[in-house]
């Protein structure tokens, strides 16, 4: 973008009010953590890649619709029973990973977070995971945002999960401002397919996977490996 239309520390047209984040993979590191319990759930039914398959089939997407898709590139049918069955099972093990391991946040993204802030942007995190507040507690971020979507508000309020654009444009709603004045923080491909079916104003790719290419065609505006690029001087 030329230098004239972003914000030195932030790296945003002018125009832009609200931040809206994703969760695993943005601002914890907690994508890593999900892989392996996708792992170690579907494993047993077909060997499951922690990168190509998690990033193919289930990044981004609630636990059950990841779970179907990752079985129909497999050419697997299932009982809905069996599918609900893997995915409070990924659940539990995730659970008990982060309560093991505890929650790392991407210093950079945490930096970023208090620019916004600084910066007078409403923040909201928008996840598919039903434990977004579990994750943000650990992480010490709860009560940091000014809106959350997540799993159970999806579930709750029957919006479409990533990639259809529904949270996301919740979490706008939420914050009073329109998608054209929201910019979208997403590594995920779902994610920023979402972001760009919403119409929202900047949607930022984080490549944490070297698939900068991909984050582009599926509809990311910039895409930078970290969000520190964002917080150098224009």
């Amino acid at each position: 973008m030329p230098a004239a239309a972003t914000t030195p520390t932030l790296g945003l047209p002018p125009h832009i009010a609200a931040c809206l984040f994703d969760l695993d993979g943005v601002i914890t590191q907690t994508a890593t953590v999900h892989a392996q319990a996708w792992k170690q759930t579907l494993d047993p039914i077909s060997p499951f890649d922690p990168v190509k398959d998690y990033d193919e089939y289930v990044d981004g997407k609630p636990r059950v619709e990841g779970i179907r898709s990752f079985l129909a590139g497999r050419h697997i049918t299932l009982p809905e029973e069996q599918v609900q069955d893997l995915a409070e099972r990924k659940d539990h093990l995730f659970l008990d990973l982060i309560h093991e391991h505890g929650v790392q946040t991407y210093d950079s993204s945490v930096r970023y977070l208090h620019a916004a802030r600084a910066a007078g942007k409403k923040l909201a995190v928008v996840s598919s995971s039903k434990n977004t507040t579990e994750v943000l507690r650990a992480a010490a971020l709860d009560h940091f945002f000014d809106a959350q979507v997540d799993g159970n508000v999806a579930e709750k309020e029957h919006l479409q999960g990533k990639p259809a654009p529904d949270t996301y444009v919740r979490a706008a709603q939420m914050l009073r401002t329109p998608p054209e004045d929201s910019a979208v923080y997403e590594d995920a491909l779902a994610g920023v397919e979402a972001g760009h079916a919403g119409h929202f104003g900047l949607v930022v790719g984080i490549d944490r996977a070297g698939q900068a290419e991909a984050l582009r065609s599926h509809g990311a505006d910039v895409v930078v490996r970290d969000l520190e690029e964002l917080l150098q001087p224009a």
